[in-house]
């Protein structure tokens, strides 16, 4: 005997599949792109500091130490006493104001100078509408909750945009895991692209050079020695075939090649180590102390490795490397800027977009 209602339900499904689709052929296509940076704790009290390092330490691509022994170290020692001195840290660069990060404060100007562009036709004559959104990896605003907006919206397709100019598996691939895991979520997915690092781009290393002569001109000084300071990764990272360290490479050698300084004038180094473990050298703390201690009396540092200012950049390099160099005997110590939201930001994250974007506009 036929359940109740069967028959209703034959006559609603043959209804609902010869029905024609729901399709408006005049509606135009929309395209999202997403800017994607790091991360940014929502504030400097321990216990955002705590949710913020929790959720960036515990990512398999950031520490890639066993999770038992992983999970004890983090929860036992780290989230216990770290959120307390990173917080101090973050208060020494707040932007008091907006209360929050500089590098959120930079991403979202990023992202809306780009949407401004692109309405201004930096893209030129097409059909599909292009909106602009931004996210980051750890804390707010979240991948997820930018790609839901764009969806929302409209985007059909979708443009994932790392920022950052040479590719590590813990940087890159952990914001391209991030998307995958929201997608995966969803009934209705956008198509999905994702730009490619930029580390050796003619017109990446035009700007960075263009910034930083235009930094070094401003200084009542000159230096002996320029750093070209990345951010440091576990030395294990390229023995297991991570690229970052040669993309490192290459980029500072374009960049000193511009510049036209020889090889005892320009340095690549790695920053911000944690842990016991060999990262990758030479690092750029101890170089600091070394050249200052050696009779450098004038230091340039810049972080061509950052696409925005950060921690990293205006407090671990501006505030802590800057002593460094005083203390060991240095005299004129220089942090050069990253791109940020500048004209020439802006130009080398328009070019990507607009590679990346071929054949969809």
């Amino acid at each position: 005997m036929p359940p109740p209602h069967s028959a209703n339900f034959v006559i609603h499904a043959e209804e609902l599949f010869s029905a024609p689709p729901r399709i408006n052929p005049g509606t135009p296509s929309k395209i999202g792109v997403l800017l994607s940076n790091l991360g940014t704790p929502d504030a400097t009290d321990f216990r955002s500091m705590r949710r913020y390092l929790s959720e960036f330490l515990s990512d398999r691509r950031v520490i890639e130490t066993p999770r038992p022994l992983w999970f004890l170290i983090l929860h036992g020692l780290i989230l216990t006493t770290r959120p307390g001195r990173k917080g101090k840290d973050y208060e020494k660069i707040w932007n008091q104001e907006r209360d929050e990060s500089p590098l959120k404060t930079i991403t979202r100007a990023q992202a809306e100078k780009l949407q401004r562009s692109i309405a201004g036709g930096m893209l030129g004559t097409t059909e599909a509408e292009v909106i602009v959104d931004w996210g980051m990896r750890y804390g707010n605003p979240s991948l997820k909750s930018a790609i839901d907006r764009l969806t929302q919206q409209g985007c059909d397709r979708l443009l994932l945009v790392p920022l950052y100019p040479q590719y590590s598996a813990a940087t890159h691939a952990s914001a391209c895991d991030k998307v995958f895991e929201a997608l995966a979520a969803m009934r209705r997915q956008p198509a999905l692209r994702v730009a490619t690092p930029y580390y050796d781009d003619p017109g990446y290393i035009d700007e960075i050079t263009r910034s930083i002569m235009r930094s070094l001109g401003e200084l009542d000084f000159e230096p002996e020695m320029i750093l070209a300071s990345f951010h440091g990764m576990p030395a294990a990272t390229l023995i297991k075939g991570d690229p970052y360290y040669e993309q490192c490479q290459r980029t500072g050698e374009l960049v000193r090649r511009r510049l036209g300084l020889s090889g005892d004038r320009f340095m690549v180094t790695f920053q911000s180590r944690f842990g016991s473990a060999e990262w990758l050298k030479p690092y750029t703390d101890q170089t600091v102390k070394a050249l200052a201690a050696g009779g450098v009396k004038r230091l340039a540092v810049l972080t061509p490795g950052f696409s925005a200012d950060c921690l990293e950049t205006i407090e671990e390099i501006g505030q802590e490397n800057a002593d460094y160099f005083h203390e060991a005997g240095g005299e004129k110590f220089a942090r050069i800027a990253c791109l940020n939201d500048s004209e020439g930001g802006l130009r080398v994250i328009e070019a990507i977009v607009r590679r990346e974007l071929q054949g969809w506009v």
